[in-house]
């Protein structure tokens, strides 16, 4: 207690005060967590800069320290500016200038420290349960990155547990359609068990606008997911960003005069020409287990490299591996997993940190004709709603 207390005549001189900061609101959280809470100091240190200047780490440990009072109304408002949420998923995103390392930053780390933070300080936030569906989605192999992301998830989960599901499910789930009951389950236990109710379009469109209504019966917490499946009536679709933005392109590999883009927007390809397909993926924020998704024309072919007998790229234009944000210690490219199929190639990742990443493959120009070719589509698997598409093309190969 007594080097918490002292903390700040106990740093190395070479920290900058940037890092320094963060590291004396953790001392008076541990000393909070201790019976000893300084809430003078807390106060103190918070109005030493505006409060957009302080990380989110530091305002994470400050606000159990802090209490109730307009510190805290302020912090849980500038919180919900800075927090990115997608339909299902929410997390923060902070940054040091330098010595991150010296502190152990991470943003998951941080997404944990505030996760408890808001437990305690903002119990109905619907942001908690959103923050924790983020944490879940980032773990590999059923951990986070390291020890320190670990232990502060950890810790947050647990809290999150002892909160939010201290009660043992047992209850009935019930949905209704207007006046009309769409289908109940009974919900037994602590099990992963999932309960689907699908109500058909046809009767969506003759029933009209109506309200649908989810109601639980009994104890525990319940977690649902709506959603729409359907089919677009025109086969030309517009460029669309609901969390993604996606470009695709053609290229001539071999001769310049192979590929070449009509003023109407038509690509025309030169039958037997290699073409190189060109994806360009967008993500605003952190996006979790992404699929980027290209539907080949049926006049084209993916030339798959890693089979014997396949025409190998070029190497200076193929997915070559560059730094990824976030890991200066390993390089690779930003899919974890690609499939180059009959109809379509795949490439999947299970986190995608935010900015510009593209995904090249070579196809060859097997059938003359005139083809469709539907959007290339980029979404997160387990919330498709968070998706983003290309426009419709149209291939001519001649």
């Amino acid at each position: 207690q007594d080097y918490l207390a002292t903390i700040e005549s106990r740093f190395n001189q070479d920290y900058s005060a940037e890092i320094r900061r963060p590291v004396i609101p953790y001392a008076l959280y541990v000393r909070s967590r201790l019976g000893i809470r300084d809430t003078t100091r807390a106060r103190s240190l918070l109005k030493e800069l505006p409060l957009a200047k302080h990380s989110l780490e530091t305002l994470g440990w400050l606000l159990p320290v802090l209490g109730d009072g307009p510190e805290r109304k302020a912090i849980l408002a500038h919180l919900g500016n800075q927090v990115r949420e997608t339909a299902g998923a929410a997390h923060f995103s902070t940054s040091y200038s330098d010595g991150a390392h010296l502190i152990l930053h991470s943003d998951r780390r941080t997404d944990g420290v505030l996760l408890a933070a808001l437990i305690d300080a903002d119990r109905g936030s619907d942001l908690i349960p959103k923050l924790v569906r983020g944490l879940l989605n980032q773990r590999k192999a059923g951990r986070w990155n390291n020890t320190q992301e670990n232990a502060f998830i950890l810790l947050a989960l647990d809290r999150y547990f002892a909160v939010f599901e201290a009660a043992t499910p047992d209850f009935v789930a019930r949905a209704w359609l207007g006046s009309a009951s769409a289908g109940q389950h009974h919900f037994k236990g602590r099990t992963t068990e999932q309960h689907r109710v699908e109500i058909p379009m046809a009767t969506l469109i003759k029933q009209g606008p109506a309200d649908l209504v989810l109601a639980k019966d009994g104890p525990g917490r319940l977690y649902y997911r709506l959603g729409m499946r359907y089919a677009p009536a025109d086969l030309e679709l517009a460029p669309a960003d609901f969390g993604f933005v996606v470009e695709r392109k053609y290229e001539a590999i071999d001769d310049p005069k192979d590929v070449r883009q009509s003023p109407e927007g038509d690509w025309h390809i030169r039958a037997g020409a290699r073409v190189r397909v060109t994806l360009t993926m967008v993500a605003q924020d952190r996006r979790y287990h992404v699929a980027l998704v290209d539907p080949l024309p049926a006049g084209l072919e993916a030339v798959n490299p890693a089979l014997a007998g396949s025409a190998q790229p070029d190497p200076d234009t193929t997915n070559q591996p560059g730094p990824m944000k976030h890991r200066w210690w390993w390089w690779g490219p930003w899919y974890s997993h690609q499939n180059l199929r009959d109809e379509r190639v795949e490439a999947f990742t299970t986190l995608l940190w935010e900015g510009v990443h593209t995904y090249s493959y070579i196809a060859r120009a097997t059938t003359p004709g005139t083809f469709i070719v539907p959007p290339a589509k980029a979404e997160e698997m387990y919330a498709p709603e968070t998706f983003g598409r290309s426009g419709t093309d149209r291939v001519l190969v001649e």
